[in-house]
């Protein structure tokens, strides 16, 4: 059990560094877990055996369904709706479209039976909503004509009915309830969207008139929820994605509390799902048997990639006069990832008869569609002029904070400074900054332009906040007696080359400090590396 406990955490350990590593050679990160996952399994390095679809398939809808939670939670639909009506179109219509292309083509050219050709349609139907939204973030892809949005939307809906498709199929070959498939299908559409919507109005209640929530709880009392709304949707008949991803949809856009903590609770949830899911399609592989499968597999590539997709897409988005530009760059921008993989998994586990190796044919597409596709996305954005310099993606997410982030500074005016007995007016501000009210004794001073500024005012000024890059970090340090920098003026300190003293927090008082400050026992020294 330790051992076991050891090699998880090495397996982290090993992917939050792959990823560190990715950002440097450009490729997608979850390349590099699936990798990884390779160098474990059966013809890796370690050789772990492990060949348990069933429990693969277990682990691996856990994990999908906090993607597909958080691929709600954090649309934000106030940047989104203008382009919903699209994205939706793409994400139904579109997905049931690139399933049948698909089909056809593999049918055509490859010559696979109508039925697996069906399931293997069905199964890479639908976009990654992981894979789009890590490329559109990291790249900081700033795409035009609210593009950015309707890959958002359309990637993390069209999940459910690929799932639909998918189960459609299975049903097929196996030959169980051919004439029940219509009821499946409704069954699986209204009990969805039913419990989803019920879920979300019992969360908003329960965390905005409620009082069973105590502080701290709230993340636990959301992954009840979400495994609760998965559970009962799944039990009654209905599609628990579409539940789950309509559910985290309106909790994400409604004024909950908690939401400056769920955001990035849920953020590290869904790296960590992608992590396991990944991994798991690395160790569930058997690289030695893939070569024999790398052409099919290849080929399927370019009949998503260059026919199904760019079909599907422009069939629906010219009438809805999109530009050449927008719909080639969506074309390119549907990625197959960790949802195509887990619904083969899903039909592996459901004892599916097929000749061909539906699960390595699938992981090899997934290989080649994120590491080329991603990989090559901001190039051709670019290569498309669809690049808007003058956006930020980042406000079509839930975690951007739209209002203008500002601090409040004080700025004490001793005897002999520059600004004493000068006008607001008459001096100069830091750029961005905004005289708020003067503390003068006991006063308190709306300032004005004609306010002139005294010796031993305190001027409070409401300044633009700076966020720091990856290298930069605020760090804060409680001094006590045996401190080296306890009853030491800052000039006296052998700070590093990197390093400043910006702020020194004492009681209830914040200190702008210069050479020339003490700093004293119980004081909060705040310092910029």
């Amino acid at each position: 059990m330790v051992i076991a406990i050891l090699l998880v955490a090495c397996i982290i350990m090993l992917c939050i560094l792959a990823e560190k590593f990715s950002d440097k050679v450009g490729m997608p990160a979850l390349i590099m877990f699936m990798f990884i996952g390779m160098l474990f399994g059966s013809d890796g390095i370690l050789k772990i055996p492990f060949e348990d679809f069933a429990l693969a398939e277990n682990i691996c809808s856990v994990a999908l369904i906090f993607i597909m939670f958080y691929g709600g939670f954090n649309t934000k639909w106030q940047a989104a709706k203008s382009v919903a009506g699209k994205a939706i179109i793409l994400s139904s219509l579109g997905v049931v479209l690139t399933a049948l292309i698909t089909a056809f083509c593999c049918n055509l050219i490859l010559k696979f039976s109508w039925l697996e050709s069906l399931l293997i349609g069905s199964v890479l139907s639908s976009t990654d909503a992981a894979s789009v939204f890590a490329i559109l973030r990291k790249n900081k892809l700033n795409l035009k004509d609210g593009t950015a949005s309707i890959l958002e939307i359309e990637s993390g809906s069209n999940d459910p009915l690929s799932y639909l498709l998918t189960m459609v199929s299975i049903s097929l070959i196996n030959g169980n309830g051919e004439n029940n498939i219509f009821v499946m299908v409704i069954f699986q559409i209204v009990f969805g969207v039913m419990v989803g919507v019920i879920f979300s109005k019992v969360t908003i209640w329960i965390m905005t008139k409620g009082r069973l929530l105590s502080d701290g709880l709230e993340t636990i009392f959301m992954i009840a929820m979400v495994l609760g709304c998965y559970g009962i949707t799944t039990v009654v008949g209905g599609n628990a994605y579409l539940s789950v991803y309509l559910f985290g949809i309106i909790i994400g856009n409604t004024g909950i509390p908690y939401k400056k903590t769920l955001i990035p609770f849920f953020d590290g949830v869904t790296s960590l799902s992608q992590i396991m899911i990944f991994f798991l399609l690395g160790l569930l592989t058997f690289p030695k048997q893939m070569v024999g499968f790398a052409p099919k597999a290849l080929m399927i590539v370019v009949i998503l990639t260059l026919i199904a997709r760019p079909i599907a897409v422009a069939l629906l988005m010219i009438p809805m006069k999109c530009s050449k530009a927008q719909i080639g760059l969506i074309s390119w921008a549907g990625l197959r990832g960790a949802s195509s993989s887990v619904f083969a998994i899903m039909a592996v586990a459901a004892g599916v008869a097929m000749e061909q190796d539906l699960f390595h044919i699938v992981f090899m597409v997934t290989l080649f569609s994120v590491g080329i596709q991603g990989t090559l996305l901001s190039y051709v954005s670019k290569a498309l002029k669809m690049v808007d310099e003058n956006s930020d993606v980042r406000k079509t997410f839930n975690d951007y904070q739209e209002e203008s982030a500002f601090t409040l500074m004080r700025m004490y005016i001793p005897k002999g400074h520059n600004w004493e007995n000068r006008l607001i007016k008459d001096v100069s501000m830091p750029t961005g900054a905004l005289s708020l009210m003067i503390k003068r004794g006991n006063k308190t001073i709306i300032t004005k332009g004609d306010t002139k500024i005294l010796a031993g005012d305190s001027l409070i000024l409401n300044v633009p906040s700076y966020e720091p890059g990856e290298a930069e970090e605020l760090q804060e340090t409680v001094i006590d007696k045996k401190h080296p920098w306890c009853d030491k003026n800052i000039a006296e300190l052998a700070l590093p080359s990197n390093a400043l003293i910006v702020m020194v927090l004492r009681g209830g008082e914040s200190i702008i400090p210069d050479g020339k400050t003490t700093i004293y026992e119980n004081d909060i020294v705040v310092t910029y590396k």
